[in-house]
């Protein structure tokens, strides 16, 4: 099979771009689930539906505060691929 060089870059950018917007909102949901997962250690409640909540508010909040980044490097990409394309 040959491959287009242009569309493998493209979808390595796409690849790429998905990467950098996820990875702050997937750190948070992280570290929050290690500081919950240490406090329920410390107190002994190991009940599951505890680390639930608290990670979807903080990567709820932490996805509302990076949406103009987010917005930003979406319009970027939009842009250069539409430059491509013309």
């Amino acid at each position: 099979m040959n491959y287009d060089e242009a569309t493998l870059t493209l979808v390595r950018d796409a690849l790429l771009m998905s990467l950098k917007i996820a990875a702050p909102i997937l750190a948070a949901g992280v570290a929050i689930g290690l500081i919950v997962s240490i406090l329920q250690s410390v107190t002994s409640i190991q009940d599951q539906t505890i680390t639930f909540v608290p990670k979807i508010v903080v990567m709820v909040l932490v996805a509302a505060i990076l949406l103009p980044w987010i917005t930003m490097r979406l319009v970027e990409f939009a842009a250069a691929l539409f430059r491509l394309a013309g």
